[in-house]
């Protein structure tokens, strides 16, 4: 199924639930498994090698009341790496790697860092499109970030100042003007 509830094509959904000891787990435990044509170029495992198919598998205690269908479980399941993207991303960001041995010098790194994660996030969704907006942040640093520009001011306007050579002068033009656009926080 995908994310708008429409049927995936070459997907199955299995509930392994009774083919496992779950001895060890908690009440309600139930276990989940995908399998589905991997996109071209993707890496399978030696497990996945053997048909060709890739297969995902995950626990929860979600009962059948509350959410309807295995269907629904795995939709949701497959929504929550949008949320592992972005700590993927945030570890790229400094999030990862603390410069001290010291206690407040890394609180300070992590509080920094989990801001440029906001404003990253931030910055892709209301400013970037296309490819863009879905960049990681290495590439978000090389073609915007680190960009030799001037912000300058004149006629009561802000205006931002780019060689006509910088191959992404537009995605940077657009995303200033539709920063500018933004309505003012209230004070």
């Amino acid at each position: 199924m995908e994310q708008d509830g429409t049927q995936r094509p070459g997907a199955d959904v299995a509930e392994l639930t009774g083919m496992v000891n779950l001895a060890g787990c908690p009440a309600g435990t139930r276990i989940i498994v995908r399998r589905e044509r991997p996109h071209p170029g993707a890496q399978l495992s030696l497990f996945d090698q053997d048909e060709g198919m890739r297969h995902q598998v995950f626990l929860t205690d979600t009962s059948y009341a509350r959410s309807g269908s295995l269907q629904f479980l795995e939709a949701r399941h497959r929504a929550h790496a949008r949320v592992e993207d972005r700590i993927r991303c945030g570890k790229d960001t400094g999030f990862g790697r603390f410069p001290s041995r010291q206690f407040a010098i890394n609180e300070t790194w992590l509080e920094l860092s989990l801001t440029a994660i906001d404003l990253i996030a931030w910055t892709q969704t209301l400013l970037l499109e296309g490819e863009l907006a879905t960049s990681e942040p290495k590439r978000l640093r090389y073609r915007l970030l680190h960009t030799a520009a001037r912000i300058t001011h004149g006629a009561r306007r802000i205006h931002l100042r780019i060689a006509d050579t910088w191959p992404w002068r537009y995605e940077l033009t657009t995303a200033f003007t539709r920063l500018q656009a933004l309505p003012r926080p209230a004070t």
